[in-house]
């Protein structure tokens, strides 16, 4: 059940002297709806959770860290973009009613948090300085760039308090109210964290699995169909002994077979359009597919049936109930076990070698270094609806953008990944030029093209000219490349 108003000003009381002087270092999502900043103060460093869940919503200091997923939903991307580093100003109840405000001074100026902990309506809010909104954690489209109104609710009613009456400080527990409310929600905190952690595991394992059966299944047939081949170099050997009585425009020929101590006659089918020195190569050549087949196809099998039974083990845990989620520590966030497949499997971002890059909506950018790095990006990494751009007519970096599906990129984020495009490729140095952009989806390789070569559809164009300060806060914001 959520917090009264009467409780949640108890527990502001308790927070604003707290965190005074405090700035943001960390900022985590472990569920969908409940969010975990870490705040340094002087001398300490104190963990705030907020909960918009239906029926935890709450806020207050808690000791311990959540597991988090791998990857940050992109409210916490854009928080962590926007407000990871700012300092808080102030932490006040409004209108004494279940919203708590957090006032903050980021980089790019003063923004706030508002956290409206009114139950199944619950929803917390990233603002920026003229007060409207940026996001929500429930993706409320409706709110999103909207002047801030405090919604119109009720007070709660006294008998629908959960939380004990705050005691006074002790040495033992200096925020006894925080204390006690998270002894109250613990269990259900982590019960909850790690079911969602199961679930999307089991999500990855899925899809990872049924990628690798059509891997094997794929492979499976390019060895049956070459290991036809496999008789093609004694017929290689027969016509080249024969060359001589051979001529173009046969359709086969009977020769007899030296490899086999009977000396039985056997007839070798022959292409009429070609000469018997063609026909005769065109047997080595499928043998050599063969022995290339034995070499490389087979030990890639053996390894993918490797990795199928990793995954089915871990399935298998999980049908069970044996499966264990790691448990974070607090200093950093916890890590999840890896998928075999060295690329990224669908609900994880791969660690690849590519330029990572963060907008200033928060969403994820990566470049492309090279060829190979540009045909792994585009066809490895991104999303069929994730936003793709490239340098109009000219060499240069693929660009991705990472989306929800369904959504548009903000245009700030617009810009920021043209300005990228731009800045990769062979346009730089004239500082301005076409952008063209389009989804993933609406990009396919070009056949008989070098690597990374694409053909594109449905693209639009935008003018880009670099932009210093645009490059400059992008590169402040994103992290370090690998």
């Amino acid at each position: 059940m959520a917090l009264t108003a009467t409780e949640i000003g108890s527990i502001v009381q308790e927070l604003a002297p707290a965190l005074a002087e405090g700035w943001i270092q960390k900022i985590t999502q472990p569920l969908p709806d409940v969010l975990l900043l870490e705040i340094r103060v002087p001398g300490h460093t104190r963990r705030l959770l907020c909960s918009v869940h239906d029926e935890t919503a709450r806020i207050h200091l808690v000791r311990r860290s959540l597991p988090s997923p791998p990857t940050p939903p992109s409210f916490c991307q854009l928080l962590r973009a926007r407000v990871q580093g700012a300092r808080i100003e102030a932490i006040r109840q409004i209108s004494d009613d279940r919203i708590v405000r957090i006032d903050l001074t980021s980089r790019d100026g003063p923004v706030s948090l508002v956290a409206e902990l009114f139950g199944r309506n619950a929803d917390l809010l990233f603002l920026d300085g003229e007060q409207r909104v940026l996001a929500t954690i429930r993706h409320n489209k409706e709110r999103s760039g909207q002047p801030y109104q405090a919604p119109s609710h009720a007070p709660s009613r006294s008998h629908d308090s959960v939380a004990p009456a705050p005691e006074p400080p002790s040495d033992a527990e200096p925020f006894p109210l925080s204390a006690q409310l998270e002894t109250l929600y613990r269990e259900r905190e982590v019960d909850l964290s790690q079911l969602a952690q199961l679930r999307a595991r089991e999500s990855v394992l899925r899809r990872t699995l049924k990628k690798h059966l059509r891997r094997m299944a794929a492979l499976s047939r390019d060895l049956e169909q070459a290991t036809k081949y496999e008789p093609y170099a004694r017929y290689g050997e027969l016509l080249k002994a024969n060359l001589r009585s051979l001529k173009k425009g046969l359709t086969s020929v009977t020769v007899v077979d030296y490899y086999d101590e009977t000396l039985p006659e056997l007839t070798i089918p022959l292409d009429p359009t070609k000469a018997p020195q063609a026909n005769m190569d065109a047997y080595f050549a499928k043998y050599r597919k063969f022995v290339s087949a034995q070499r490389e196809i087979a030990p890639r099998l053996a390894a993918i049936e490797t990795e199928v039974q990793q995954v089915q083990t871990e399935l298998d845990t999980i049908k069970h109930g044996t499966w264990q989620a790691p448990v974070g520590d607090g200093a950093s966030a916890p890590q999840w076990t890896k998928p075999t497949d060295r690329r990224r499997a669908a609900g994880e971002e791969r660690r690849g070698p590519f330029r990572r890059f963060i907008s200033s909506d928060g969403h994820q950018i990566f470049v492309g270094r090279n060829a190979r790095e540009n045909d792994e990006l585009t066809f490895g990494l991104a999303k069929s609806d994730d936003l793709w751009l490239h340098a109009h007519g000219t060499p240069g970096s693929h660009v991705v953008v990472r989306l929800e599906k369904g959504t548009d990129p903000p245009p700030e984020t617009l810009k920021d990944a043209a300005t990228l495009a731009l800045l990769y490729s062979d346009l730089k140095k004239s500082g301005k030029g076409e952008v063209i952009y389009t989804r993933r989806k609406w990009v396919r390789k070009a056949k008989g093209q070098a690597r990374g070569a694409v053909t594109v559809t449905q693209e639009k164009a935008l003018h880009v000219t670099l932009d210093k300060r645009r490059l400059d806060a992008m590169k402040e914001r994103s992290p370090r490349p690998p």
